[in-house]
């Protein structure tokens, strides 16, 4: 059994075969049912933005599941699969789950950092559990993913810097003013980073947005988006006055705005600060107005210089988080573990209480005339016996599946107390676990009215029950991976 993951992303892909992959909700319903639907994958969560589509799965064993993925993804795009197979990337085992643990926190987004793949990734995961095509390990897995991402952005700065020409340009303001509320916004031209930067100079608490504009219509458009004023550049002297932030777009030729025409401004404003914001190429604003008092001018050289160096921020962060993705990858191997160690177990209790039970039957079947009292006293001590003998395996498997060779530790305990066989027969020919109600019936002793032995058939039955039913097996999905 393998956890893997199938997926092109903007690295892996051009835009144009990414496009072919992308999912409709109504699509990824479809596709999660059809994967699942397979023989070979038994859980799968199909994750899809404009960046990536991914599909995640549990499969019973590598190269059909993978075939299975491959087969569907060239059904979804209509491509033949050697059009995008070298677009492909694919992981398995704990690399499957680091690769996912590294997409959540950001680690892997166009953006560094940035937050809202993790929205699309629990979105996705949310969608593929309703339809009922996750279980008990992609349960745990995707909850994990989870954490990791909010552990990242609360122990670390990996989110805190600016990296976009928009929140750089808010980044600058904050450190002129000391707040954004109630700041004037003023917008020369309508173009979409014009657009963009003044939309988060807003959401930061500067309220009054004004937009100036060769086209009056255009102007208005965008005002309105804000609830703010439209001019007409034959305006921009009364608008210059009234702002507090300048942004600066438009496609005009020469400047737009002179060191003169400032000047005269800020002569009426009083000398107020007057931070403005040029992202024009070729520049807009008169690079000379910089020399001015209480004028603060930068261009898109300087804000990509902010970003710069923002970005070296969040890459000396990305190191803390990576030590998170860690911690949780070896808090969910352990799980892992646990859960293999659990199965084992319960084989353990199983075989011995059926040792137990063949006893009491020969017991009965050899000698005639003990009493049920006699009975009772030799079930009990054969019980405590058979407690004794296994409860410091048990106590030490449970401690070792927690370490680092448990993988080794679990086969071992295996080998030595014969589960192998225990295990095998509680599968089916086709390798998948059988569910409860086909459990194997347990051995019914002779002596089905002695009241000793129907309570050790009866515990038996429910071990076997237990065992039948407890589902995959774990560290068989995991992957046989040491630490990484």
């Amino acid at each position: 059994m393998h956890i893997i993951v199938v997926g092109l992303n903007y690295r892996s892909s051009p835009v144009e075969v990414r496009e072919r992959f992308a999912f409709t909700d109504a699509e990824m319903e479809a596709g999660i049912a059809r994967l699942v639907g397979t023989q070979q994958v038994r859980e799968a969560v199909i994750v899809s933005t404009c960046n990536r589509t991914e599909v995640y799965a549990v499969v019973d064993a590598l190269k059909p599941g993978l075939d299975t993925i491959h087969a569907y993804l060239a059904e979804h795009s209509g491509l033949a699969q050697g059009a995008f197979l070298t677009h492909l990337y694919e992981y398995e085992g704990e690399q499957a789950v680091r690769h996912l643990f590294r997409v959540t926190a950001g680690l892997d987004s166009m953006v560094l950092g940035e937050t809202q793949i993790l929205g699309q990734v629990r979105s996705g995961f949310l969608f593929s559990q309703e339809q009922g095509k996750t279980g008990r390990l992609f349960n745990n897995l995707f909850r994990r993913a989870v954490t990791v991402a909010k552990r990242a952005h609360s122990e670390t700065k990996i989110g805190e810097n600016a990296v976009s020409v928009s929140y750089a340009a808010v980044e600058l303001a904050k450190k002129i003013f000391e707040s954004l509320d109630h700041k004037t916004v003023l917008v020369i031209g309508a173009g979409k980073m014009s657009e963009l930067t003044a939309k988060h100079l807003n959401a930061n608490g500067a309220t009054k947005v004004i937009v100036c504009n060769r086209t009056y219509e255009r102007a208005k458009e965008l005002a309105d988006k804000f609830n703010g004023k439209a001019l007409d550049m034959n305006s921009l002297d009364l608008a210059l006055k009234e702002a507090d932030i300048v942004v600066s777009s438009t496609g005009a030729e020469g400047y737009v705005v002179t060191k003169a025409h400032v000047q005269a401004t800020m002569k009426k404003r009083r000398h107020r600060p007057l931070f403005l914001i040029d992202i024009a190429v070729p520049r807009d604003l008169d690079p000379a107005m910089g020399d001015l008092d209480n004028v603060f001018l930068y261009d898109i050289d300087d804000l990509e210089g902010v970003i710069r160096v923002n970005m070296e921020e969040r890459a000396k962060e990305a190191e803390k988080v990576g030590v998170i993705i860690g911690e949780e990858l070896v808090a969910f191997r352990q799980w892992m573990n646990a859960q293999e160690a659990s199965p084992l177990i319960q084989g353990l209790r199983q075989k011995a209480l059926g040792m137990q039970a063949d006893l009491m039957q020969n017991l009965n079947n050899k000698v005639q005339n003990l009493s049920d009292k006699e009975i009772h006293t030799v079930n009990k001590l054969t019980m405590a016996l058979v407690n004794q003998l296994i409860h410091k395996p048990i106590t030490e498997i449970k401690d070792m599946a927690t370490e680092d060779d448990a993988v080794v530790y679990l086969e071992a305990f295996k080998r030595l107390f014969g589960l192998e066989e225990e295990a095998a027969s509680n599968r089916p020919a086709d390798g998948k676990d059988k569910p409860k109600q086909q459990a194997d019936k347990p051995k019914q002793p002779a002596e089905q009215g002695n009241p000793s032995v129907v309570a050790v058939q009866a515990q038996m039955e429910q071990t076997r029950q237990e065992e039948a039913s407890a589902g995959a097996r774990p560290a068989e999905l995991f992957g046989r991976y040491g630490t990484h």
